[in-house]
Formats: C-alpha cells, structure tokens, sequence
C-alpha cells in the first residue's frame, strides 16, 4: 500500500485514518492481486535492499537472495586482505547486485559482470550507474567467461544450479527458468564455471561459487587443479559458497 500511495510505509500508520479513494484502491487492489497469484514482492515495486544498497529487480532478472550475501561478504573479506588494485569477475550478473556490492565496498577493485542475457545486462547497467560505478564495473555481454580478459584475481558467480524439473515454491517459479535452472542435476555450469577458471586467474586467484548443498559432493571432482578448497553456510546453516583456490 505504501508503494501504491508513493508515501513511506511510517506514514500509513501516521495517516491510519485516511480515506482512499476508489482511484487510489484500483492500483493496490491490482497489486494484491498480483502477490496472490504468486509474484514476487520485488517485481511488485520494482526494487529490493541487498547487501544494505537498493537495486532495481525487473522480471528479466532473479530478485537478489539473501542467502548470496554470504558470497559477497566472503569476496569482499577476502579482497581486502589483499593490497594494491583488485580484478574481479561475476560471472552471470543478472541485476548486478553481486558486481555492484563488491565495488562498493571494495574501493580498490575493478569488476567485470558478465552475462549471456541482453535484457539483464540492461537491468545490470541501470544499477551500475544508479550507484555511480562506472567507472569500475565494466559490463560484458558473453558465455561465462568467455568474454572476460585473463588476469583476474577472484571470480565469483551465482549460476543457475537447480535441478531441471525440480518443483519450487510458486514465488521462486515465476522468476526467469534460465537463471534457476542447469542440466547436469543442477551442476552443469557450475563445472564448466571451475574448468575454465584457471585460465583466468592469476596465481593465488580464487572463485567463489553458489551452489545448492546438494551439489557438495558433486562438485568435488571438478576441482582437479585447484590448490584448495572450502565450504561455506548461509544463515540457515545450508551449505551455499564453494570457494575454491588455485596456487
């Protein structure tokens, strides 16, 4: 209601005995309706707080997870402890809430977001000028990694990694099928994400990777060539980061 009458959400209680007009219901009414039959808040009011930052969600990108923030906090963390210029990639961008955060908090890093999707990129570029970054997040059009450059100290992804024909909650469904979902059980590009990472990084590089805990196990033989590698749980206490580092 508060977006519907463009005032802040305090002020429906400040004006609790306010009288609305059938004009001023119509759009509510419409916007209930849309939340019945299951579409996301996000895509509702066109907006969503991340890693405490305001992105712009449209339907052509997944509403940012809170669950991801765990990879971004990891990133972040882990570019700090490093001097001097970072170059980092995130790879599958969607609304360029993992790119746009890392920059934010990182000062000292340049980011590369990638993304096959054209109509995301458009989302991703609309948040990277709404938080004043262009200068340090270059956006690329491209397959994984293909259209990154080589030199990259971490690179970090959340890739679609649900398995085909797994039932989801109604909410989740009506988000774009092609950044859910990955043929393999799931772990399809996430094994191609590790396989091509090496390439790209310089030595002591990392990736950081989303996955649903399903895929632990799964994953563990696409690590071949990696010095090391850990796990990390989001707040729920699932498995949800593979980090994993080259020497």
């Amino acid at each position: 209601m508060a977006h519907a009458l463009s005032v802040r959400r305090l002020d429906l209680y400040l004006q609790f005995d306010r009288q609305l007009s059938e004009a001023e219901l119509a759009p509510y009414r419409e916007l209930v309706g849309r939340r019945g039959r299951g579409e996301p808040v996000a895509y509702l009011v066109g907006r969503k707080e991340f890693m405490k930052l305001d992105f712009e969600v449209t339907s052509e990108v997944l509403v940012p997870n809170p669950d991801t923030e765990v990879l971004v906090e990891r990133a972040v963390s882990w570019a700090r402890e490093r001097r001097g210029t970072i170059r980092i990639a995130d790879v599958g961008t969607g609304s360029g809430c993992i790119a746009v955060s890392i920059a934010h908090y990182v000062p000292q890093a340049l980011v590369w977001a990638t993304d096959i999707d054209e109509a995301a990129l458009d989302v991703a570029e609309r948040n990277v000028r709404a938080h004043r970054l262009t200068d340090r997040v270059t956006l690329l059009r491209g397959d994984l990694l293909a259209p990154l450059p080589a030199g990259l100290h971490l690179v970090c992804a959340n890739l679609p990694y649900v398995a085909c024909g797994t039932a989801l909650p109604v909410e989740v469904v009506a988000q774009p099928a092609r950044a859910l979902f990955a043929e393999n059980g799931g772990a399809a590009l996430i094994k191609r994400l590790l396989g091509e990472a090496p390439a790209k990084l310089v030595s002591g590089g990392a990736v950081f990777a989303e996955i649903d805990p399903s895929l632990q196990q799964v994953l563990m033989g696409a690590l071949e060539g990696y010095a090391g590698h850990r796990f990390h749980r989001d707040l729920g206490g699932h498995v949800r980061v593979l980090e994993a580092w080259i020497s």
